[in-house]
């Protein structure tokens, strides 16, 4: 691995490891109303962008830290969604 591969490897492990801790709050206490839903909204679509960035440049390094970081921030944003936005289980639990 050269030194720009090694740069790249490291910064996606960063940048990826630091939203673990926000997800595993999120869903865990299923709290997410200091969270901004507009900066969610647009950050998951900019992550997704850098996925597809990465698999068309076949960058392994962004294609699985953005990956890991599309689904940690899918799921912070799915929450708020749920728990926030909607109220609960409202419009998403159909035996209700």
């Amino acid at each position: 691995m050269d030194m720009q591969s090694g740069v790249g490897c490291a910064a996606a492990v960063c940048t990826t490891m630091a939203f673990l801790p926000q997800a595993w709050m999120a869903i865990k206490t299923r709290n997410t109303q200091s969270l901004s839903l507009a900066m969610y909204i647009v950050f998951t679509v900019g992550v997704a962008l850098w996925l597809a960035y990465g698999l068309l440049k076949n960058d392994w390094a962004l294609i699985v830290s953005n990956g890991i970081t599309e689904i940690l921030s899918l799921t912070i944003l799915i929450i708020k969604l749920r728990y926030d936005v909607f109220g609960g289980r409202r419009g998403f639990d159909r035996a209700q």
